[in-house]
């Protein structure tokens, strides 16, 4: 639900972005209120989460863009010590069941990269988090050709689920968007359709922008 300190406008977001770059996470962190962890191994997602506090993300954990009001996903890139995308990108979660009639159009994957704010931030393993720095951010849509490639990969992912081919949900597919587990264990385990079309079980799937592709947004 969208707060106060909610952005109004594209112009507004870019704005108040732009005025983190160059604090550390550990200022923004303390101007917060926010304590930061020892470690990110179980604090995943701390840093995304503090950067959506500071701008006012209003979309929680629904399936929408994270300033659903403007269209807008927020997306952090953690750069290693050569500046460069040190992991890839979680999108969305994958469904896993209940897949035949969806389409690329009406797809949380489309609707969160149609848009997106992409703030990079400091993440070399030894470098304290709190000395981390937050960089310049940008807004980035996909080109035709972006998205001509990320939904064929999307179709391709969609297409295996469909058919019960969870086996076959591994990395090596897909030319910039991939599919990988998104679980604490193995045995976090999700409601999916096997090959048979029965009612099954197996880990949670996510989809992730490949590190390859993001080196690209960056580039350009």
């Amino acid at each position: 639900m969208a707060d106060q300190n909610t952005p109004r406008s594209e112009a507004e977001l870019l704005t108040n972005a732009s005025g983190l770059a160059g604090k550390t996470l550990g200022q923004l962190a303390d101007y917060l209120d926010e304590t930061v962890p020892d470690n990110l191994t179980h604090a995943k997602g701390w840093v995304g989460e503090l950067i959506e506090l500071a701008l006012g993300a209003e979309a929680g954990s629904r399936p929408v863009p994270d300033f659903e009001t403007l269209g807008i996903e927020l997306k952090t890139i953690p750069l290693n010590a050569r500046l460069q995308p040190q992991e890839s990108t979680f999108v969305s979660s994958a469904p896993l069941a209940n897949t035949v009639g969806m389409q690329w159009e009406t797809s949380a994957v489309k609707a969160k990269l149609s848009k997106v704010l992409w703030i990079p931030v400091e993440a070399a393993k030894d470098l304290p988090i709190a000395k981390r720095r937050i960089g310049s951010a940008f807004l980035w849509s996909p080109s035709y050709e972006d998205e001509h490639i990320l939904r064929a990969d999307w179709e391709e992912h969609i297409e295996r689920i469909a058919f019960g081919r969870l086996d076959e949900l591994d990395a090596r597919h897909g030319t910039y968007l991939q599919i990988r587990p998104k679980a604490l264990n193995r045995r976090e385990l999700t409601a999916a359709t096997n090959g048979a079309g029965a009612p099954s079980l197996t880990l949670p799937r996510g989809f992730y922008l490949r590190t390859s592709f993001t080196r690209k947004i960056l580039l350009r």
